[in-house]
């Protein structure tokens, strides 16, 4: 990041003597760029020149590039990232969270406590939704904005036209279908070369699937079973710990998905599209049509691996290959009538980018914090947003320790604490004993 950066940055950083540490961490950042400049001060020292910049303690960053000004009061490396970015990027992107179909608000830090055996409500089979109030995203919509991101939420009812200020939109999980305009909004919007986040939870019907199937993507309606691997005691969390090779999933830790609904590729392949996936359960998983009961049905439900999230590229293509998109490669297209030439679709102008992912719960405040969850969310972005350079160096949040295990490490802990270190010390007490007698 820093080797890439294009317009000078210059740190008056504060500290006192305790701060050896930061203050080298400084010194290493200005050598990897000649146009990071790094002053430093004792604020007990210099106290005319920290009333002058208007700082009050030690610890302070003071970040000039240009006309902007940034402080920065974290001392990590990811915060001191976060702030050269900022103050270096002129122009921030619009970060568009769709809304009016019961998403997750992004400006809610509203969570809830699901610990095992807590009152509350499950996420995956037989959930009942709540009021979207009670489900924030603001740890989400924080970290972007600590990314340089600007946040938004967009009623499409209102106007169409209020997507062509977005960089990057973002569907949540909507708990109701769009109307017929919105749907036509976010397909010309992908049209023109815009990009989405899609976050769908199972059994719910949107009204963007067919947007995605033209991305040569099918949403099941389905729910992933793996109880094998699962976050806690609930097998319908499946928890990943491998991933595909991707850009997103470098370094990526565990990530779990509360109640994930599995994807598949159309028949075909559709023209000018790449399709990625990145995210897979495990093979003792499967993806099951009843949401009520954990069941597999031979001949209904499949056997896993099962795909949970994928990354699309979509190329401009000719007006001759639009019908293929919009209606699918030739082989899905069957009880698809054209009813008029305004039915028929223009061509893709623009080069774009989506994620699909069968859940929304993950990135939700009760679970963004946890692992890698958050991590995935924000790579995905900076991906989709054509913001590499961000991918890896997301913000810090900051919640109460807790140690979290997937179900096969919960069951090997307490094989080795519970059953197999007493029955060793019982082996080796009976051993001394008998020696003795």
């Amino acid at each position: 990041m820093l080797k890439r950066l294009n317009k000078p940055v210059h740190i008056v950083f504060f500290h006192d003597p305790m701060m050896r540490e930061t203050v080298e961490l400084y010194e290493l950042m200005a050598k990897q760029n000649k146009l990071v400049t790094v002053e430093f001060y004792d604020p007990m020292l210099n106290p005319a020149q920290a009333r002058m910049l208007g700082v009050q303690f030690a610890g302070t960053a003071l970040m000039e590039s240009e006309d902007r000004k940034l402080q920065v009061h974290g001392g990590s490396e990811t915060d001191i990232a976060n702030g050269i970015l900022r103050v270096s990027q002129g122009a921030k992107q619009l970060v568009c969270f769709l809304d009016g179909h019961g998403e997750p608000d992004p400006f809610s830090m509203e969570s809830h406590d699901h610990l095992e055996g807590a009152p509350g409500h499950t996420h995956g089979l037989g959930a009942q939704y709540v009021l979207h109030e009670l489900h924030g995203m603001a740890k989400a919509r924080h970290s972007l904005e600590t990314m340089n991101y600007n946040v938004e939420k967009i009623l499409l009812v209102r106007a169409a036209r209020v997507l062509s200020r977005c960089s990057l939109l973002v569907v949540a999980g909507p708990k109701a279908a769009l109307l017929p305009s919105e749907v036509a909004a976010v397909r010309a919007y992908l049209s023109a070369g815009g990009n989405a986040f899609f976050m769908l939870d199972p059994f719910v019907r949107t009204g963007l699937e067919p947007v995605i199937r033209e991305y040569g993507v099918v949403v099941d309606d389905t729910i992933v079973i793996d109880e094998a691997s699962h976050f806690w005691a609930d097998v319908s969390s499946p928890a990943v710990t491998s991933y595909n090779h991707h850009l997103v999933t470098v370094d990526l830790p565990l990530t779990f998905f509360p109640g994930v609904r599995s994807l598949s590729p159309s028949r075909r392949r559709v023209p000018g599209t790449t399709v990625v996936p990145l995210v897979n359960s495990s093979k003792n998983s499967w993806a099951q049509a009843n949401p009520d009961r954990v069941e597999f049905h031979e001949g209904r439900d499949v056997p896993g691996p099962s795909t949970l999230m994928v990354i699309v590229t979509r190329r401009p293509v000719a007006a001759d290959d639009a019908a293929a998109i919009r209606f699918g490669p030739p082989g899905d297209r069957a009880g698809v009538v054209i009813a008029s030439k305004e039915a028929v679709p223009t061509a893709v102008t623009g080069r774009s980018r989506i994620a699909v992912v069968g859940d929304s719960d993950f990135a939700t405040n009760s679970f963004f914090h946890i692992m890698g969850n958050g991590r995935l969310f924000l790579n995905t972005v900076n991906y989709l947003a054509a913001q590499e350079n961000l991918i890896g160096i997301e913000p810090r949040t900051y919640d109460l320790p807790r140690v979290n295990l997937t179900n096969r490490q919960m069951k090997g802990t307490f094989f080795l604490s519970v059953i197999l270190v007493p029955a060793l010390l019982a082996v080796v007490g009976t051993a001394v004993w008998w020696k003795q007698r």
